[in-house]
């Protein structure tokens, strides 16, 4: 019986990734480096020091990765606090709250900073649903590596074989079977370019879960 789901963040609650993906290319202008669409869809479900990490190594860059961090969040926030149009995915809303409502013990786990999940979970009032927020930028290796689901699956009320990891990312797929844990993969719009046939099971839209098909997954 499934006790907890881990949910990622971006593509799965909510979709950040147009503000990400202008915050990024203002900055790339900034750095005068040129990054492939090609290159930039293989960054999928990495943090953002492990992207610049790679960037700089890629393009030589002089600046120091701390502060290539601290740019591109600050470009990024200021995108967010402008940006009107910024919509939960649909149906999430409605399974997080019947989950919660029935004792399911809720996790995020994204590649995102503290400072972005909190400002996303703030934005949509979603701090009252779950227990801990997981920061990819608190691990040296980001998805497709296992270390944040492990880390969050420890902070679960249950052993890893009752929680599940919902995922939209090749990446996020990747890292959740590698932790051994059970991986609802959501393909959607966003979802394009990724791969998720390593998914135990794959859903088109949110209105396929609800509490009492989570509880008797897997």
């Amino acid at each position: 019986m499934i006790q907890t789901v881990i949910f990622d963040m971006d593509g799965v609650i909510v979709d950040t990734e147009p503000v990400h993906h202008f915050a990024y290319y203002q900055h790339f202008n900034e750095l005068n480096i040129e990054v492939s669409d090609e290159m930039y869809r293989s960054f999928t479900g990495n943090s953002t020091r492990n992207i610049f990490q790679k960037l700089k190594v890629q393009f030589d860059l002089q600046e120091d990765v701390e502060d290539l961090i601290l740019r591109k969040r600050h470009l990024f926030n200021e995108a967010f606090d402008l940006k009107e149009d910024l919509y939960l995915i649909e149906g999430v809303e409605e399974l997080i709250k019947d989950l919660h409502a029935n004792g399911i013990q809720l996790i995020v786990a994204s590649s995102a900073s503290n400072v972005t999940i909190n400002r996303v979970f703030t934005r949509f009032n979603l701090h009252q649903y779950f227990t801990h927020i997981v920061s990819g930028e608190d691990f040296p290796k980001s998805k497709p590596h296992p270390a944040i689901f492990e880390h969050a699956a420890s902070l679960s009320i249950a052993p890893k074989e009752n929680c599940i990891v919902i995922e939209d990312s090749t990446n996020g797929i990747q890292a959740a079977v590698s932790a051994g844990i059970f991986c609802v993969g959501y393909d959607s719009f966003h979802s394009k370019d990724q791969d998720l046939s390593k998914a135990n099971i794959i859903i088109r839209n949110f209105n396929e879960l609800n509490f009492e098909k989570v509880r008797d997954l897997n």
